[in-house]
């Protein structure tokens, strides 16, 4: 039997194949940002592999961008999991992370381990993100102990946007700064593979990134870090309004969706559609004894 032949390794060979924690600290030690979406089905999973994202993230935003939640909160872990494998369905080449809700880590250990396994288990995800630092440092070196990847988040973080004085920019005094200093450095000191920071100073981000052994993605936390993250509805404009400041509109998909929509209403009322062309035929010999029997009936 011959050999296998070997596949030259290019650029292109590599971004086809599945990504990995070594190779997403590769692309830090290289220089070359990394780029993160959300998704939360397989439709909006589908778009995020051909368009050759790295990361996806399912993230509890999915609460209120596809289950109308007024806020990320109420999610359950059995609706992030239905939504997180429905993402995996779509994806083969990208990460797949997916945030732990509310309520789900926080507790103790054992209840961080045992919901982070089931994300991996029941949902298919690579790794989990949760938010915050204090105890939550040590609830991820829980859940990395336990062989599952971990992605912190601080600065913003919407679960505890109440406690932390609404959805605004953190880190903007000389303490703040030194609170998410310290719970991202604690937090890699933990075994996190990656953190988010979002939506602090530019500023403080460049201050801190000398600091960062492991790849930081940016959420509204300037250009110094090593990769960029947005919502998935955000960037496509699939929601009502502009959103934060550190929003970018790449698409106004929600205008197009209501267009389509709109004219198809239009085409129903007015007798447009369906024409000729979106019809199916029948043979006149059997049409005229379908008649025949109904004359009959």
């Amino acid at each position: 039997m011959s050999a296998a032949p070997v596949v030259p390794t290019t650029a292109k060979t590599l971004d086809a194949l599945p990504m990995t924690l070594p190779r997403i600290a590769e692309k830090k030690r290289l220089g070359e940002p990394l780029v993160m979406v959300t998704a939360y089905d397989y439709p909006s999973a589908q778009v995020a592999e051909a368009a050759g994202v790295d990361i996806v993230l399912v993230g509890d935003s999915g609460a209120m961008t596809v289950l109308g939640y007024s806020s990320t909160v109420p999610v359950s872990v059995d609706e992030l999991i239905m939504l997180t494998a429905a993402t995996r369905r779509g994806l083969r080449t990208p990460l797949l992370v997916a945030d732990l809700p509310f309520g789900s880590y926080e507790g103790s250990d054992e209840l961080a381990i045992a919901t982070a396994q089931r994300f991996i288990k029941e949902g298919g995800a690579d790794a989990v993100k949760l938010e915050g630092g204090g105890m939550m440092v040590r609830r991820a070196a829980a859940i990395v102990s336990a062989g599952i990847p971990v992605m912190g988040h601080v600065g913003l973080t919407p679960q505890t946007a109440t406690a932390i004085g609404g959805y605004k920019a953190q880190g903007r005094t000389a303490d703040a700064a030194w609170k998410v200093a310290s719970e991202s450095l604690a937090l890699q000191e933990a075994g996190c593979f990656s953190i988010v920071w979002e939506a602090i100073p530019a500023a403080v981000a460049d201050e801190l990134m000398p600091r960062m052994e492991i790849p930081v993605i940016g959420i509204g936390a300037g250009a110094s870090t090593d990769g960029q993250v947005l919502v998935f509805h955000d960037l496509l404009g699939i929601r009502e309004g502009v959103g934060a400041r550190f929003v970018k509109r790449y698409g106004d998909v929600m205008d197009e969706m209501v267009r389509g929509v709109r004219a198809y209403a239009d085409d129903v009322r007015t007798h447009r559609y369906p024409e000729a062309e979106h019809t199916y035929s029948i043979d006149p010999g059997e049409l005229s004894d379908f008649r025949k029997r109904l004359q009959a009936s």
